[in-house]
């Protein structure tokens, strides 16, 4: 993450990430994403301005900060009892979250992260979960389906008109499952 080596995880320093968090969701959800500044950011949070420029540098590593927190998962991916279910489901969710105004939001400020290894790592551990509950299954390597569904899903998502469709993300996904 964006906030400096050897500060205590808990205490104020988890209270302050937490509220200067909240602030700037609250405030991308209330106005333009071009009009939020560190100013009102920290106003809103409670904190100086300079606690914000100390912590994370600029507007930028706060934005993606936020985001990289964002992504993190909630739950483990659906268990449908089969691998092709399982890998569909998740392409569907994912494919619906980043797709959206947010979702493309929070992937453009992730890339603004000095840590972009983090998605990877978060996606790896997905994948890793949903193929580790078919130990007899004939199963791709996870980088194998980050190269076959993430990658497009993400390129599409960001530089293409349109996101790839249902249909698209289940023909990548049987191209995946033939190893």
């Amino acid at each position: 993450m964006a906030i400096k080596e050897g500060l205590r995880p808990g205490g104020r320093s988890a209270r302050v990430q937490e509220s200067v968090h909240n602030a700037t969701r609250e405030l991308l959800q209330a106005h333009e994403r071009s009009s939020v500044t560190v100013p009102m950011i920290a106003a809103r949070a409670g904190v100086t301005p300079s606690t914000i420029y100390r912590r994370w540098g600029d507007l930028s590593a706060l934005l993606a900060d936020v985001a990289l927190a964002r992504m993190r998962p909630d739950s483990e991916p659906a268990n449908t009892g089969s691998l092709r279910g399982d890998l569909r489901a998740w392409a569907e969710q994912y494919l619906d979250e980043m797709s959206s105004e947010p979702g493309r939001n929070m992937m453009r400020d992730v890339q603004c992260s000095v840590t972009p290894g983090y998605c990877v790592s978060i996606l790896s551990g997905q994948l890793q979960t949903i193929v580790d509950r078919y130990p007899n299954d004939l199963r791709p390597s996870v980088d194998h389906l980050i190269n076959l569904l993430a990658a497009p899903t993400v390129f599409r998502i960001l530089f293409s008109t349109t996101p790839p469709t249902v249909e698209e993300l289940h023909a990548l996904i049987e191209l995946a499952l033939k190893n």
